[in-house]
């Protein structure tokens, strides 16, 4: 049986007295493995929205189910193995290179698959990183790559991706990327994906969630959002979003 997520009037409002919300009335459904690029002007609660799916957060209204079975039924150890998130910036637990990749086994008293990190980390273009290296002297770059790696160790169904690529140079770029796109195709994993790189949406990612007006204002296919989307925000985010990055070509 495929993971089935449903989120239905889910809500949160801002961290102040005005009771004003951050996003609401967002209702959405997955039944089958895909990859969902979500999108947005920063402010909408994308991030939110991801750590909320991912229980590090609570809704303040609403409901989420995975497998038909409300999340407050759910122990939360077990829902983070299957909905994982990976925040835009990266935290290192105490230690060195190789504990990080062993806090998963530690915490879900799994075996330590060494080959499968290997593996991970070679894709990663990390294959020479010193597993004995403390984690907290890599560089930015090096500690984004190692805690994806970290979390495809726990082999979840779904990932929550919050702008993991946005710190990173090209080439690992692009290999996050395919590692991603690869993961998806051969193991059904769906990815719930957060970014402002527009090819990394459309290349890698089949439908799209944009978020605008504190609600999730289109949820549609990729292609049909690219080429025709419904709304006058989204028409004028994607219109935006080329004539900055054409600023940005000619800026160089």
């Amino acid at each position: 049986m495929h993971t089935t997520i449903e989120i239905e009037s889910l809500g949160k409002q801002f961290d102040s007295p005005s009771g004003q919300w951050l996003f609401r009335n967002v209702d959405a459904q997955i039944t089958e493995p895909t990859t969902i690029g979500v999108l947005g002007k920063s402010g909408q609660g994308k991030s939110t929205l991801l750590r909320i799916l991912g229980r590090l957060i609570p809704p303040d209204s609403g409901i989420v189910r995975l497998n038909q079975k409300d999340i407050s039924q759910w122990d939360p150890a077990e829902w983070r193995m299957k909905m994982s998130y990976v925040a835009q910036h990266a935290v290192m637990l105490p230690g060195s290179v190789e504990d990080n990749l062993r806090t998963v086994s530690t915490l879900h008293q799994r075996p330590f698959d060494q080959k499968h990190a290997r593996d991970l980390l070679e894709q990663l273009y990390l294959e020479n990183l010193d597993w004995s290296k403390p984690a907290q002297q890599l560089s930015g770059g090096e500690k984004q790559r190692l805690a994806l790696a970290r979390t495809l160790l726990l082999q979840p169904e779904i990932l929550l991706l919050d702008e993991v690529t946005a710190s990173l140079d090209a080439l690992s770029k692009q290999a996050a990327e395919r590692l991603l796109i690869d993961l998806h195709t051969q193991t059904g994993t769906t990815l719930i994906w957060i970014t402002h790189d527009l090819e990394e949406a459309r290349i890698a990612c089949k439908r799209i969630w944009f978020m605008a007006n504190h609600e999730l204002h289109e949820d549609a296919p990729s292609e049909a959002f690219f080429h025709a989307p419904q709304t006058v925000a989204a028409k004028d985010f994607l219109h935006n979003q080329k004539t900055m990055v054409v600023a940005a070509e000619e800026g160089h």
